[in-house]
């Protein structure tokens, strides 16, 4: 396996970090992780490990304000600075493997800017894989807080307002502790704006499902309590793909590509990449 790694500016100048993994021998198809809140690229070793000794060249970058790349803390000025540096890393990686399917993997967070993003670009990629969506508002953020996120937005942006319970995103103590001991991953109050941001992002995405058309996996833990399982339900039944695949790991968490069972996992996504190529 090859690895290296760089910078690109996303929106605004911004200096965006990348990483790029590469196989031995020749690319039969290219994957790109959009990563969740408050983490980076390089939590996904679990993919790449997978992926690349199958043939499969995985490109990853830390969204704005997260991990290395620049930007306050998890602050972004809209949501579009998310997609549109999506945008910009996916048109330097189709230079680089312009004969290539490509297919975007977007977890958490990054499943709500991957499904975003495919309601006006849904052609840029040959498939997309979409693990632990944050499509739906999880039960424990109150009416009161999401009033509250949308005034102080404009007020007081970069206030912290709400915070992730580490516990939640794996059943594996080990991942849990490894997470919080990460320097990269941010463990602070997520902003006001970001909150209000990712609410509209979210009502958009709910209101316009039917747009996204290309080929299309969903992968949920069944006891997810970061991204309730309603989300990827709902995105299976209204999406316009045709060709759409649904799959509810009973008993996993948030993050299903770090849960003990994450080899079945890794399975089903090869399998299904084989098979989309």
């Amino acid at each position: 396996m090859k690895h290296r790694e760089g910078t690109f500016l996303g929106v605004r100048n911004t200096k965006i970090f990348f990483q790029t993994w590469l196989p031995e021998d020749d690319t039969s198809g290219v994957v790109l992780i959009a990563h969740g809140l408050g983490e980076h690229c390089g939590r996904y070793l679990n993919v790449v490990n997978h992926l690349v000794p199958l043939g499969y060249t995985v490109y990853g970058f830390d969204h704005i304000g997260h991990g290395k790349s620049e930007g306050a803390r998890e602050f972004v000025k809209t949501f579009e600075d998310y997609t549109e540096t999506l945008n910009i890393y996916l048109q330097k990686v189709k230079t680089e493997h312009p004969d290539k399917p490509v297919f975007l993997i977007g977890h958490s967070m990054g499943g709500l800017i991957s499904c975003y993003y495919l309601l006006d670009r849904a052609d840029d990629f040959q498939g997309a894989v979409i693990s632990g969506p944050a499509i739906t508002v999880p039960d424990n953020i109150t009416q009161g807080t999401i009033v509250t996120a949308k005034l102080f937005s404009k007020l007081i942006p970069k206030l912290g307002m709400l915070q992730l319970d580490a516990n939640d995103i794996s059943k594996d103590p080990e991942v849990v502790q490894v997470y919080l001991d990460d320097p990269l991953v941010f463990n602070g109050k997520t902003p006001v704006r970001l909150m209000a941001e990712m609410l509209k992002a979210m009502i958009r995405v709910n209101q316009e499902m039917e747009k996204i058309s290309l080929p299309l996996l969903l992968f949920h833990g069944g006891e997810d309590r970061l991204a309730p399982p309603i989300g990827s339900k709902n995105l299976f039944q209204r999406a316009g793909s045709v060709d759409k695949t649904l799959k509810v790991y009973e008993g996993l968490y948030h993050e299903v590509f770090n849960e003990p069972e994450r080899e079945q996992v890794l399975s089903d996504l090869a399998g299904w990449l084989d098979a989309h190529l």
